[in-house]
């Protein structure tokens, strides 16, 4: 065979088994736009919630009519499943052809996707509406549980954990998770929280351990094996104590929190709680709640975060992702998802960067009678590092279930 002959079968071969072309620039925009235009963009996200996935399916509808993107939602009973796909494709050594487009995803998960380079990026300061967030005043859309996020993943959701309780059976709430054990001696089987390691059954084991341990400086930092157990000892006696006084004697916990909204608004509990601060108000409207119902929150601060969106490193259809995550953070977009009535989840941008009629989007919603003001929210409580809730995680595991 000629020798130019060789050269150019060899020069297909790198072709084929190289990228199949340059990943998009998110400083070009345009060229992100045009790139994108007729993408299909697989969006692997939570499909645990009825409201969510109604609010996912909005965006799927305006992304198609404005950028011609076909936006897939790939639901998913746990995040880490997506972060397991794409760590297994990678090993495999697809790293072009990626099933995963766009993860919604936070904390541990994405300390596992960082550390293991599983992230396409730096991108997301790019972002024509990224400057909303206010980034030089709003240090949390640049921390993810602790852990820098370095433009690898976009903020897109603002949440607090909150409790809401009936006020047609519950005279006095409790205002601490002392008072809460107190109040659950006197009230027997009317209050639960979700299952471990479900996202909100994290939340109310972490709230309580911030609430309880008496060095809580440690949990912001990498957890240490020889540090555990004395830190987390107040935690397990609070839990021995609360089990047996919760819904079905803590036998049995609701897998999320719809299952938790259901047993309120069929009065089996009287207390519940939500990483929502208008999710109340969004059930009442919905008539999944009594009017009756009401939020609080504890005296010493309830932990809040952020979730954000993330592209792996070998997704297909990086820009499509990328105009999708730009599209989740227009002020449309957070109006909508933070209007009780759609979901209730609170938004990531600053008001003061906004136009006025943007601006007039979020001061014309009603959050709704159940919703606490900013001013009663109180303090908001960092996620620990992502080494602390996956060791509590593990160890209520091993420690209730079964039981």
């Amino acid at each position: 065979m000629p020798t130019h002959s060789l050269a150019l079968i060899s020069t297909l071969a790198l072709l084929l088994s190289g990228p199949l072309q340059a990943a998009p620039d998110p400083a070009d925009w345009d060229g992100v736009l045009e790139e994108a235009r007729g993408q299909s963009v697989y969006w692997y996200a939570w499909g645990g919630e009825e409201r969510t996935n109604d609010y996912i399916q909005w965006t799927a509808d305006r992304v198609a009519e404005r950028f011609a993107i076909d936006l897939v939602h790939v639901k998913l009973s746990d995040t880490a499943e997506a972060v397991s796909r794409v760590l297994a494709e990678k090993q495999a050594g697809n790293d072009d052809r990626g099933n995963v487009d766009m993860i919604w995803i936070n904390g541990e998960n994405f300390a596992t996707m960082k550390a293991n380079d599983l992230l396409f990026g730096p991108w997301s300061e790019q972002l024509p509406h990224y400057p909303l967030t206010d980034p030089e005043h709003t240090p949390a859309v640049r921390y993810d549980w602790t852990i820098p996020v370095d433009g690898l993943e976009s903020p897109w959701s603002s949440s607090q954990v909150v409790f809401y309780y009936d006020t047609a059976l519950v005279d006095a709430h409790p205002r601490s998770m002392s008072g809460l054990l107190d109040w659950a001696r006197d009230n027997p089987g009317e209050f639960t929280y979700a299952r471990v390691p479900n996202f909100l059954g994290n939340a109310f084991i972490t709230q309580a351990l911030l609430e309880l341990t008496e060095d809580t400086d440690i949990l912001y930092r990498p957890m240490q094996e020889a540090d555990f157990d004395a830190v987390t000892a107040p935690l397990w006696s609070f839990l021995d104590e609360l089990h047996p006084l919760l819904w079905r004697s803590g036998r049995a916990f609701p897998a999320n929190s719809s299952e938790l909204r259901r047993l309120m608004g069929d009065s089996e509990i009287s207390i519940a709680l939500s990483f929502s601060t208008t999710e109340a108000s969004g059930a009442i409207a919905n008539f999944e709640l009594p009017d009756s119902v009401r939020s609080y929150v504890h005296d010493h601060g309830m932990i809040g975060n952020m979730s954000f969106m993330a592209i792996p490193y070998n997704a297909q259809h990086k820009a499509g992702a990328m105009v999708v995550a730009n599209y989740l953070l227009s002020p449309e977009a957070q109006a909508h998802k933070q209007d009780p009535r759609v979901w209730g989840s609170n938004t990531v941008l600053s008001l003061a960067t906004l136009a006025p009629d943007d601006r007039a989007r979020f001061e014309g919603i009603d959050l709704g009678i159940a919703t606490l003001s900013p001013d009663e929210l109180g303090e908001v409580l960092g996620q620990p590092h992502p080494t602390w809730v996956d060791a509590l995680a593990e160890a209520w595991q091993e420690r209730y279930v079964g039981r």
